[in-house]
């Protein structure tokens, strides 16, 4: 396990090192000491800072031949706690001293003796017991930085200052939003990656706000869009309304960690006049800049063009930014890659009407297969996050159902698994002797367990292996209603089902055009009643069959199933 030591400082002042204890740990490479530890003292000499860069050099060149448990513990006031800890991986791409940093997981003693001992056992304990990864999967620990546990996972595509929002998350709980605009009564799978990161931010001890677009909905986002959306009717946005917000206080875990906070824009956009908002906020808006968005861009460039209603959509969102930055403290949006314009607008108005510093944003990459479609979307459409338009059996099987190229991919992305255990499920596929689709089966089982709890996800096992052709669980009543929405069905009457010969029923259920195609699918040992194979052709169909005298599953293959439901 490679080891990045960490230094928390949250002021200037705090991050001072003294040149000689410096020279005197570097001289201790390559000691047989398990640990080394040096304190820092107020009044001593302090370096400047190219004198600390170079440290940093040195650490870097330094963990390639020797990893002591280490502790720098500085000079500490009770404002200022310093310590030290462990980073179970490197940062990716950050400045070379934000790899260093940390925010502390709690508050230390104020004592600095007890701060510092505080801080050295916790470290000895993070280097001589590694967390184990226990068979229902480990978490990533929500120690560190939370921009680091995010670029590790490829959940960062762009930050306004990442500089800013490393020093903001390592020093204070920040408040993050994200924005759902109502135009379907769920969320779909697409929306999921917004909705982790956010539960991430959470994890970390930061407070997600989730914002829902009640307002912003009877404009129509034009991003990634080519036509204008429809319009739709006060009705539908309530109900739409009413579905989102089910699902996200069912998603942010309202339980545990910082309390999420569910907002509506139309609570405080319905308070203003079209006078009022072009007076108050249109002034700060420069057309010259909103004209350069790229979702404008490409929309002006189309045979549709763009409706001034879309224009102004940039403006509704970013003054969102200025609401929530002012009366609930919110500094930090989120959203998908082509949210950037939108994103950044609303930075602009922050600064530009309240005369403040300190609103960032953060994009993270829209969620695409290998082949470059959007994941989420199937040959029955959207792959819904509400168990009323999706059944947990479907959710799972679609995901059960990811090609090799993206499974790790979206290990990464969509769950919480340690990255360590993702690096092992990863080098378990080249292996031989690999089982496929073991990594699908694990994504599945961990967002369908997200998702829907671990009852959805019973449920889903239920009818997986209920519904496998010669499954060695009997098929029964329940799971063939589990699954009742989701497969083609057909109604027979019972005088067309019991006491017929199976071929018959086949025919009659049209999922054979022909007796014969029956008996040859039945002689290449193809065809299924109720998960059994079907041998003999001259096989009558009993009321046993008919389970609780309502339905039978009858198949063609492992995969082309079909219900006969039973006429009343």
């Amino acid at each position: 396990m490679e080891r990045t030591y960490g230094i928390f400082a949250n002021t200037p002042a705090a991050r001072e090192l003294t040149v000689e204890p410096w020279r005197q740990f570097e001289g201790g490479r390559g000691s047989h000491h398990k640990s080394l530890c040096t304190t820092f003292f107020n009044g001593l000499p302090v370096l400047s800072t190219e004198h600390r860069q170079k440290i940093l050099l040195s650490a870097v060149a330094l963990r390639a031949s020797f990893q002591p448990s280490l502790c720098l513990n500085h000079f500490e006031t009770p404002s200022a706690p310093i310590g030290c800890t462990e980073s179970p991986t490197r940062t990716r791409s950050s400045p070379l001293l934000s790899s260093f940093e940390c925010a502390p997981s709690r508050p230390l003693s104020s004592s600095p003796r007890a701060r510092f001992w505080s801080s050295f056992r916790s470290f000895s304990v993070a280097q001589e017991a590694a967390p184990s990864v226990s068979a229902a999967g480990a978490e990533t620990p929500a120690a560190g930085n939370i921009v680091d546990v995010l670029r590790e996972r490829d959940l960062v595509d762009a930050i306004t200052n990442e500089t800013a929002l490393r020093e903001a998350a390592a020093s204070s709980s920040l408040k993050v939003y994200l924005g759902f605009d109502p135009t379907a009564e769920s969320l779909h799978i697409g929306h999921l990656l917004g909705i982790v990161i956010l539960a991430w931010f959470q994890k970390c001890g930061h407070t997600p706000v989730a914002v829902l677009g009640g307002a912003t909905a009877r404009v129509g986002d034009p991003s990634g869009k080519s036509i204008e959306r429809p319009v739709m009717s006060n009705e539908t946005i309530e109900r739409n309304l009413a579905g989102l917000e089910g699902t996200l206080r069912k998603l942010l875990r309202f339980e545990e960690g910082p309390q999420p906070l569910v907002v509506n824009n139309y609570d405080w956009h319905s308070q203003f006049s079209f006078l009022d908002f072009l007076r108050d906020v249109g002034r700060h808006a420069r057309v010259g800049v909103m004209i350069k968005k790229d979702s404008v861009q490409t929309r002006l460039a189309s045979e549709e063009g763009m409706s001034f209603t879309e224009f102004c959509y940039q403006l509704l969102q970013g003054y969102d930014f200025v609401h929530l930055f002012k009366e609930h403290g919110v500094t930090l949006q989120l959203g998908g890659s082509d949210q950037w314009g939108n994103i950044t607008a609303g930075t602009d108005l922050v600064r530009k009407m309240l005369k403040k510093e300190g609103a960032m944003g953060l994009t993270f990459p829209l969620l695409l297969q290998s082949d470059g479609r959007k994941f989420g979307k199937s040959e029955g459409g959207a792959v819904w996050l509400s168990e009323k338009l999706l059944s947990p059996y479907k959710f799972y099987q679609y995901l059960f159902a990811v090609p090799d190229a993206d499974v790790v991919t979206f290990l990464k992305r969509l769950t919480f698994l340690d990255v360590r255990e993702i690096a092992e499920i990863e080098a378990g596929m080249r292996r031989p002797g690999y089982q496929p689709n073991t990594a699908q089966r694990r994504l599945a089982e961990e967002v369908t367990r997200f998702v829907h709890g671990d009852e959805g996800l019973a449920q889903a096992l239920a009818a997986t292996q209920g519904l496998a052709p010669g499954a060695a669980t009997k098929l029964d009543i329940s799971a063939l209603e589990a699954i009742a929405a989701d497969i083609p069905s057909v109604s027979l009457p019972i005088d067309k089902v019991e006491g017929q010969v199976i071929v018959d029923v086949f025919v009659a259920a049209g999922l054979f055009p022909s007796k014969g195609a029956v008996r040859r699918q039945i002689k290449n040992g193809g065809a299924y009643l109720n998960n059994e194979k079907v041998e003999d052709e001259g096989l009558s169909v009993t009321a046993k069959d008919v389970l609780d005298g309502r339905m039978l599953l009858l198949a063609s293959g492992k995969k082309n199933k079909l219900l006969v439901k039973i006429e009343s």
